[in-house]
């Protein structure tokens, strides 16, 4: 697996991390999601480097112009419902792209820390020789991902594989390089050292799906 920590790097994408991390500002959803947005959006710019181009000629009004410009055929899946506000920020660079949305939650049938990943629902166009990028905030244990993908191989085979998220446990990406392709890319903006024991990124932000849209039952 190819991993691009993108925040090992200074940049502006540091401020908008530690404003959904910081416990006060991230209470405000309508930023919270705007700056899930955003950093999408700087994740897809990272990303756009590794995609394939073609010299296209372009008509201006004073003449014509050759230029490189990305030929992927994209599908951009996002894991419901955490995975919105990032799908979204991909989305505003990559407007092109098809859709897909798959959910994933866990369940704890004997009321304790242990869980399993179910995954419900799935839409999504035509997968075989795309280029899929699969969103989602949170890269904690990794078995989230790693269940839906399992579940969108039977719906299609994709030439390319980017999974994007804003923060991964170092536990989690060492899990999802044993379970996925050679040639998949992680996308990452930050990477956290551990996990508690409810399987929760620390430092981590706490839940990005209640921050984004509300406390859940």
């Amino acid at each position: 697996m190819h991993i691009h920590h993108i925040s090992e790097n200074n940049s502006i994408l540091t401020r908008f991390l530690a404003q959904i991390r910081d416990v006060n500002i991230q209470k405000d959803s309508l930023r919270f999601r705007r700056n899930i947005e955003r950093i999408g959006e700087i994740l897809g710019y990272e990303l756009s480097k590794n995609l394939s181009y073609n010299t296209v000629n372009v008509t201006t009004p004073l003449g014509k112009k050759k230029m490189e410009l990305p030929n992927n055929e994209l599908v951009l899946c996002s894991i419901l419902r955490a995975g919105l506000p990032l799908h979204q920020g991909l989305l505003n660079y990559f407007d092109d792209a098809e859709n897909a949305f798959i959910s994933a939650y866990r369940n704890h049938p004997k009321n304790n820390t242990d869980f399993e990943i179910v995954v419900e629902y799935f839409a999504a166009p035509y997968l075989d020789n795309k280029t899929l990028l699969l969103a989602d905030p949170m890269l904690a244990t990794g078995q989230s991902l790693v269940a839906v993908y399992e579940a969108i191989k039977k719906h299609g085979n994709p030439k390319e594989l980017h999974i994007v998220a804003v923060i991964a446990s170092k536990e989690g990406v060492s899990f999802i390089k044993k379970k996925f392709p050679k040639n998949t890319h992680l996308w990452v903006a930050a990477i956290d050292d551990t996990l508690n024991d409810k399987g929760y990124i620390i430092p981590g932000l706490g839940d990005a799906g209640d921050l984004a849209f509300g406390s859940k039952l």
